[in-house]
């Protein structure tokens, strides 16, 4: 018995083992571990995983991903979610390309007019999305899950029912060669957009009041509305930015492609979701940082593009995909 003791209290003095310390830290390692074994996995399988042309490919590509998530960061520390993501991506393309149109052909010879106009609303209307998310959660308090999913069928069947299911044309080529294809000393617009994004978040997150404000109203609503923090209208602005962030996203890939597109942000809710997950957010609210969300984002284009360069098919691409976000939460687990 003496000898137990002993073992036990050099154990307390010298601190955890390697194997409990792995255990106690798996989800802060789970992110790295798994960026490393991607990077190593279809750098073998492939030569032109790792060439550069690829690398600059994958990051041209988050970029639209990287502000969903980043506006889906915003939510969920405050405890929510946001399902409607995909479609408010996609009713932004439609409406902002119908009103680039209309205003391009009344006015051929200053295409300012029509993407200034274009981009304003289409800036207006997901915003308004995220607004309707937001006091459906908070004054109505219905359940963020339901809410937000019976918005994105609201939302797609209205973007369905004004385009008719058919791309949208006719906006200037103004749009795509800023926002599309711009660079200014040699770097996208849309990359320079996506890092102002992640700057202006870590210093909304970590350095402003309404930050701490986030973080408490997700970490124990109760416990901040008694401190002072008025949490409705923090989870209702947190929302509004989702739908902000998601407005932006529709509207850089609008420029990107050409055409306003009703199917184009099918697949960002499940995506930013698992992209925030496996960077450590935490579905009940209070916890998650903009910087890891960056790395959640680019792990996830990562393997999509290496099953690319594979030539594995869309749907074992989103098995894999849900597969990350099911080992992330398992690895979260209390």
């Amino acid at each position: 018995m003496s000898g137990d003791i002993g073992v036990t209290a050099r154990q307390g003095r010298m601190g955890p083992g390697p194997g409990q310390w792995i255990i106690e830290n798996r989800q802060i390692l789970a992110l790295p571990v798994m960026f490393v074994l991607v990077v190593v996995l279809f750098s073998l399988a492939s030569p032109k995983f790792l060439t550069t042309d690829n690398l600059t490919n994958v990051a041209r590509q988050s970029v639209y991903l990287l502000i969903v998530a980043l506006g889906q960061l915003v939510v969920m520390i405050c405890g929510g979610l946001d399902l409607s993501v995909g479609s408010n991506v996609s009713l932004t393309s439609v409406v902002s390309s119908i009103v680039m149109a209309i205003v391009f052909a009344a006015f051929p010879e200053n295409q300012w007019y029509a993407l200034w106009a274009g981009l304003a609303v289409g800036m207006a209307v997901g915003t308004a999305v995220g607004l309707v998310n937001g006091l459906g959660v908070t004054v109505l308090g219905i359940n963020p899950f339901m809410m937000t999913l019976g918005m994105a069928s609201i939302v797609f069947g209205i973007t369905l029912y004004i385009s008719g299911g058919v791309p949208i044309y006719g906006i200037p080529p103004l749009h795509g060669e800023i926002f599309g294809f711009g660079r200014i000393a040699g770097i996208p617009i849309p990359a320079l957009v996506a890092i102002f994004l992640v700057g202006l978040a870590y210093f909304t997150l970590e350095w402003t009041r309404f930050g701490r404000h986030l973080y408490a109203a997700g970490g124990n609503g109760r416990a901040a509305e008694l401190s002072g923090v008025r949490t409705v209208p923090v989870r209702i602005v947190a929302y509004a930015m989702c739908g902000m962030m998601a407005a932006l996203s529709g509207l850089l890939l609008t420029a990107r492609l050409g055409t306003g597109e009703a199917n184009i942000g099918a697949s960002l809710p499940l995506e930013s979701i698992a992209a925030c997950v496996i960077s450590g957010v935490s579905l009940a609210g209070g916890r998650g940082r903009a910087l890891a969300v960056v790395m959640g984002t680019l792990l996830i284009l990562l393997v999509q593009n290496g099953l690319n360069l594979m030539q594995v098919g869309a749907y074992a691409q989103s098995m894999a995909t849900g597969a990350i976000l099911v080992f992330a939460m398992a690895i979260g687990r209390r």
